[in-house]
């Protein structure tokens, strides 16, 4: 199964807008931009919101019928081990093997002067296309590289075989992330973390590495813009040298893991995938669920009274939901809407402090946070809160492709598009 030179990875905590967020890509078609569609589902979103990864294969399956499209897609068990990627094996159809855990694990030291004898000529200043300093790479640094990283590729190595074992050789896609980690890896360690791969006999189509700056959940990008550049830039050179230099597949490319809504480095991205030629997957993160929540605002009545009872309850229940993202979240309490301010506004007004429009000064990056993370309050609402979701269909669909094709595909994919 071969990916595609753009993919784009397509969150839906409740599964109810895979025909929507569909749409969004086949508009991008339309206007000659081929883009692969990938929905994916983490093991914690499955746990919070009550669902199976098979829910996921049958909205994908579902939307795909629905709207004719025939080309191809794929199911991701985002963000999987070996203690929860049993549960995906029939469903998925696409592997994210999240190793974060194992990095910084110190292997077994014959194992590390095994891959520096392995790749000890690399040691010097090899010419890198793309990259204009020469790499200064030592004994050293290949050591320890290996010492940081060569457990969690060994690890992703037992989750990729367990799952081949299971789906057969060429039968899926396989992703290996190393994003959710505190520090960005540089070019040296990427290209020898790349090199592991190939040992491990990984054929990985994509490759998640961490990026300077922050990638927090629903919002934009913080950090230096020009360095990031110069990383992405530079990783996707190193890609390129360790295909050829390594036998990795001529498939591989770069993974986002972007959180969402990183709309001030898309402009630098768009540029460096038409300097490079390369290709990109996205993965975004659960904003489809923002935009169930706008439309329902919008729709009023007893749409808006649902999406106050979220933030309301939400608020009450900050520290609690807001606890497993507290790495990815920036969230200043004391700038949060009180409940009672909440309950005066009409639905245009909830929508402008949720939708994520900088050039609004009704938008609350802190209120978009905290719903965003907010989404367990949804789902205990059961049947109240999914059946509002069939009720207010067509205005939350319209959010959902405009959200995703107008914030997201156009200023990534399409030049001249606003960042």
């Amino acid at each position: 199964m071969i990916l595609g030179k753009y993919s784009f990875g397509l969150g839906d905590r409740f599964g109810h807008q895979g025909k929507a967020q569909l749409e969004a890509v086949a508009k991008a078609k339309e206007q000659g931009l081929d883009i692969t569609p990938v929905w994916n589902k983490s093991h914690r979103e499955h746990t919070i919101i009550g669902t199976r990864p098979g829910d996921v294969r049958r909205e994908a399956d579902d939307a795909v019928g629905t709207c004719e499209w025939e080309g191809a897609y794929f199911v991701d068990a985002d963000h999987i081990g070996l203690g929860n990627v049993d549960e995906f094996i029939e469903s998925s159809d696409f592997f994210t093997l999240d190793v974060a855990d194992f990095i910084a694990t110190r292997s077994v030291e014959a194992k590390v002067n095994s891959f520096v004898a392995k790749h000890k000529k690399y040691i010097g200043a090899p010419a890198i296309a793309g990259i204009a300093e020469r790499l200064e790479i030592s004994e050293e640094q290949i050591r320890a590289t290996a010492g940081k990283f060569l457990l969690a590729v060994r690890q992703a190595g037992k989750i990729y075989r367990h799952i081949e074992a299971v789906k057969g050789e060429g039968e899926f896609v396989t992703e290996v992330s190393m994003d959710e980690t505190d520090e960005p890896q540089t070019p040296v360690e990427m290209l020898f973390i790349l090199a592991a791969i190939a040992d491990e006999g990984i054929p990985a189509q994509t490759i998640a590495p961490k990026f300077t700056g922050r990638f927090n959940k629903g919002v934009d990008y913080v950090g230096d813009v020009a360095l990031f550049a110069k990383e992405f830039e530079e990783t996707i050179a190193i890609v390129a040298f360790a295909v050829e230099e390594f036998g990795l597949p001529p498939e591989l490319k770069l993974s986002v893991h972007s959180g969402s809504d990183k709309f001030s480095i898309y402009g630098p991205i768009r540029e460096a995938l038409r300097k490079f030629d390369a290709g990109l997957h996205v993965k975004t993160a659960g904003t489809t669920w923002l935009e169930e929540l706008i439309g329902l605002a919008m729709a009023g009545g007893d749409g808006l009274a649902i999406a106050k009872q979220v933030y309301a309850e939400a608020l009450l229940r900050i520290d609690e939901l807001c606890g497993p993202y507290e790495t990815v979240i920036d969230i200043d309490k004391g700038k949060l809407p009180s409940v009672q301010e909440v309950e005066k506004w009409d639905g245009q007004r909830f929508a402008a402090a949720l939708r994520h429009n900088q050039a609004c000064e009704q938008y609350d990056p802190n209120f978009r946070q905290l719903l965003h993370v907010g989404y367990k309050v949804a789902a205990e609402m059961g049947h109240s809160f999914t059946d509002a979701l069939r009720e207010y269909e067509d205005v939350i669909g319209r959010n959902v492709v405009d959200n995703i094709y107008e914030r997201h595909i156009k200023p990534i994919f399409v030049e001249g598009s606003a960042g």
